[in-house]
């Protein structure tokens, strides 16, 4: 089947942007350029609308198996598809944990019947998450894992870590970690500073994020192996990470939205929706982190889409799981709080959205030329909304950004060639 995207605009690396139309043959971009007059099984009329690459999270959770009242593979993917994600990388805290080739394997053929866009699942590194007995990360990496993680966990001991580390780089596979030392989080539920103090809740101090990738970098140079860092969210982490890089060392590491866009400041009440792990830190961390991104420290952005019941949100920091849902809001929250605002530029944005990640992870999608995989998202910039959980598609309604008003909605997703989300088009 073939399809034509007509009147739209492409972004150059200029920060320009020139008119384009694509033609989708199938699942792959079979010719791009400033007019395309083939016939077609099908036309869209984008009327002046951006054409980008489909955006790329390598850090949600979907929940399922185990967890489908708080998200499923198909109202996962369905939230990713409306926020533009063609390429989402599912977190492997579920029940069963992926520790085993039979428990990974019925993950993968769930992914092939459910999924909406493309669903890459991590496998643990430790059975059951335990950080006990390492998995057999060879076989798991033959049969389908995206990469290693024992994510909402941080791995305690060091020779637990280095041993998982020498597996992964004899596989050429990375190890991805939550960095957290269990013996100095005390309890914690915000940020160690002004706000649990005020709201008297015990306090995450940002040394435990931090101490651990200070580990963890050594032992990723003496394995010779890519660690890539989940969710930074200090300052001295920031400054580690950056050292690393200067040393040689294979290090990556991403970044959220809420972790740029809020800081614990913007906790005003007893509301888990603002709860989350690592947690809003303080404005030095946050302007840490945006320096960060933009020299190249903090390699791309990825949102923890981690979504939980309303039930579980409502009973407040102490008693609420940890976490928020990101992936309907991501881009339009970027998009209008630093794009707009000129502290980055809309190249910028897109690259840490696409072909970054991408690039780390040496994954074939994230780019927008003739040949590649039809992934491609459409955004109404122009478009003003307000975000309403109401809407959500996922399960989860768990977010700290209600009512935020926003530009640059994605109004179409396409993945490998088939429409998974439509907004507002004609065609």
């Amino acid at each position: 089947m073939k399809t034509i995207l007509k009147n739209a605009k492409r972004l150059l690396s200029s920060n320009e942007m020139e008119a384009c139309e694509i033609l989708i043959n199938g699942n792959r971009i079979d010719k791009l350029d400033t007019v395309i007059s083939e016939e077609a099984d099908k036309i869209i009329d984008l009327k002046g609308k951006l054409i980008l690459p489909g955006f790329i999270d390598v850090h949600i959770h979907l929940r399922e198996p185990g967890g489908e009242h708080k998200e499923t593979i198909i109202t996962g993917t369905e939230a990713a598809a409306r926020g533009g994600y063609t390429t989402v990388c599912a977190m492997p805290n579920t029940n069963p944990v992926p520790d085993s080739k039979e428990s990974l394997t019925a993950i993968l053929e769930k992914i092939k019947t459910d999924a909406l866009v493309r669903v890459l699942p991590y496998a643990a590194i430790t059975k059951g998450l335990k950080g006990e007995e390492r998995t057999n990360i060879k076989e798991l990496s033959e049969i389908g894992a995206f990469a290693f993680t024992d994510d909402g966990v941080g791995i305690q001991t060091a020779d637990q870590m280095l041993r998982a580390m020498k597996d992964a780089a004899e596989c050429g596979t990375a190890i991805v970690a939550h960095c957290e030392d269990n013996s100095i989080v005390y309890g914690g539920v915000v940020h160690d500073g002004e706000v649990s103090e005020r709201l008297n809740l015990p306090g995450i101090p940002s040394i435990t994020e931090s101490v651990q990738i200070a580990r963890d970098v050594l032992l990723a140079e003496k394995a010779g192996c890519h660690y890539h860092v989940c969710h930074v969210s200090t300052k001295e982490s920031v400054r580690v990470i950056r050292d690393a890089k200067r040393a040689g060392i294979k290090v990556t590491a991403e970044v959220t939205p809420h972790h740029l866009l809020m800081t614990e400041q913007d906790i005003h009440e007893n509301d888990a929706d603002y709860k989350m792990n690592p947690p809003l830190r303080s404005k030095e961390d946050q302007q840490a982190l945006l320096e960060g991104l933009l020299d190249g420290t903090i390699d791309f952005i990825a949102t923890d889409h981690a979504p939980h019941a309303a039930d579980e949100k409502a009973q407040g920091f102490l008693k609420a799981p940890f976490g928020i849902v990101g992936l309907e809001t991501a881009f339009s929250l970027l998009y209008t709080n630093l794009v707009e605002t000129g502290k980055i530029t809309l190249q910028q944005l897109v690259a840490w959205m696409t072909n970054k990640p991408a690039q780390v992870f040496n994954l074939p999608y994230g780019t927008l030329e003739e040949g590649s995989i039809a992934d491609i998202t459409v955004v109404d910039l122009e478009k003003v909304s307000v975000i309403d959980k109401s809407s959500f598609y996922s399960k989860g309604k768990n977010t700290p950004f209600q009512d935020w008003k926003v530009k640059g909605i994605p109004v179409l997703t396409i993945a490998e060639g088939n429409i998974v989300y439509k907004e507002d088009i004609h065609g």
